[in-house]
């Protein structure tokens, strides 16, 4: 009789254990969401970053070669190491990739300069936003799926 009263000598039940986990799983089906949406706002803050990155890299790309660039690879790294008008090494190679941190970029020359688009490789995921800009450099977003454009409202 005497083993009986002392057999349970400590830790936890199976239901505090389940108790425990559902509170945990509560605590974060609460928090997932606003970390979501943080990560999608980080997202797009480094588009608009990158646009402007872009901007400066043609100023500069317009200033040695007397015209703007018309694609992302002229404005990229080159295979040889040394920089020229097919590869002036004005930004990193991911970007003149057209792909960085969740967005696409695209650049076409038009004749007065050019135009950039990024647009979130996920929509609703990696970013919300479509931004659109050109030689202005006047940032343009829209909050849909489809690309923003010059009559898009503009980022104040």
């Amino acid at each position: 009789m005497l083993n009986r009263k002392y057999r349970r000598v400590g830790g936890f039940s199976l239901i505090e254990l389940l108790i425990v986990i559902a509170i945990i799983l509560i605590i974060l089906a609460m928090a997932l969401p606003k970390l979501n949406k943080a990560r999608m706002q980080a997202f797009e803050m480094g588009a608009i970053k990158a646009v402007t990155t872009l901007h400066t890299a043609q100023a500069q790309y317009y200033s040695q070669f007397g015209r703007y660039a018309t694609t992302l690879a002229e404005l990229g790294p080159g295979k040889t190491g040394t920089a020229n008008a097919a590869a002036a090494d004005l930004i990193s190679t991911d970007l003149a990739a057209g792909e960085k941190g969740g967005y696409r970029y695209e650049m076409q020359a038009t004749p007065t300069g050019y135009t950039i688009n990024a647009n979130p490789t996920a929509f609703n995921n990696t970013g919300s936003r479509t931004f659109f800009s050109d030689q202005s450099l006047t940032i343009r977003q829209n909050f849909s799926s489809e690309p923003a454009n010059a009559e898009s409202p503009e980022i104040k």
